[in-house]
């Protein structure tokens, strides 16, 4: 818990933007037993593990982060691109798990 209090609670809340649900991310969570969760762009790894103990009051054991950079589309003749987005892959201690179906209270 000592993690928790070298940030302040305001920033911790904004560091998780959302849990990532999809097939990738679920393999990964029932192999590996990690989360996947879209972070700030400037997120540091003991901000995300901080928030992610203060949130959901679990114990994490480590935090790797990937930077995805953001397609490019095209519309007619106009290109753009998509947003680049930070996702983190929190490992969680033996015996700990986030269930995210459960109804919020």
């Amino acid at each position: 818990m000592n993690a928790i209090v070298k940030y302040s609670e305001e920033r911790l809340m904004k560091v998780l933007l959302a849990p990532v649900i999809s097939e990738k991310a679920t393999f990964v969570a029932e192999k590996n037993e990690q989360v996947v969760f879209l972070v700030m762009p400037d997120a540091t790894k003991p901000e995300i593990k901080a928030a992610v103990e203060m949130l959901f009051k679990v114990e994490v054991e480590s935090v790797q982060v990937a930077n995805r950079q953001g397609k490019e589309k095209r519309t007619g003749r106009f290109t753009g691109r998509r947003n680049h987005a930070r996702r983190a892959f929190v490992c969680l201690k033996p015996g700990q798990e986030i269930n995210f179906t459960e109804e919020a209270k």
